[in-house]
């Protein structure tokens, strides 16, 4: 298992906790998996760190406007820029549309079982499509 899977698995754990529990990402989670994302790929080489410094940048970018426009809390958007610097571009970009179909699915069971709630724990579906990016080979 290379340093940047294990540094996937840990950050997806801890943030789906945090977001089940308390219905937050913290903000040192999500920098210390930016930064991980980052020294794991220099650490193979310039090129490498210009890649996940890339994967950050439309991570972040994906899901900024939903947060401008209330829909979507930071901690979701930081999430999703850490797997950026961990995918790269084009897995990152696979790993939202992952995100957005498991998201979509999951707020549609809930409204069909559960009654409404004012909002949906987003990490978990960032947190799995990224998991599914990753095992189809993101990295």
């Amino acid at each position: 298992m290379s340093p940047a899977v294990g540094v996937a698995a840990g950050l997806g754990a801890t943030a789906l906790a945090g977001d089940l529990l308390r219905r937050r990402v913290p903000h040192w989670l999500t920098t210390a998996g930016t930064v991980c994302g980052l020294v794991c790929a220099a650490w193979n080489s310039w090129h490498g760190l210009g890649i996940a410094a890339a994967g950050a940048a439309v991570g972040l970018l994906i899901l900024l406007p939903l947060h401008w426009w209330g829909g979507m809390g930071d901690g979701g958007v930081r999430l999703m820029a850490a797997y950026g610097a961990l995918l790269g571009p084009t897995g990152i970009l696979l790993a939202a549309l992952f995100a957005a179909a498991i998201g979509s699915l999951s707020v549609a069971g809930t409204l069909l079982l559960g009654p409404r709630t004012a909002s949906s724990p987003y990490a978990s579906a960032i947190v799995l499509g990224a998991w599914v990016s990753l095992l189809g080979g993101g990295l």
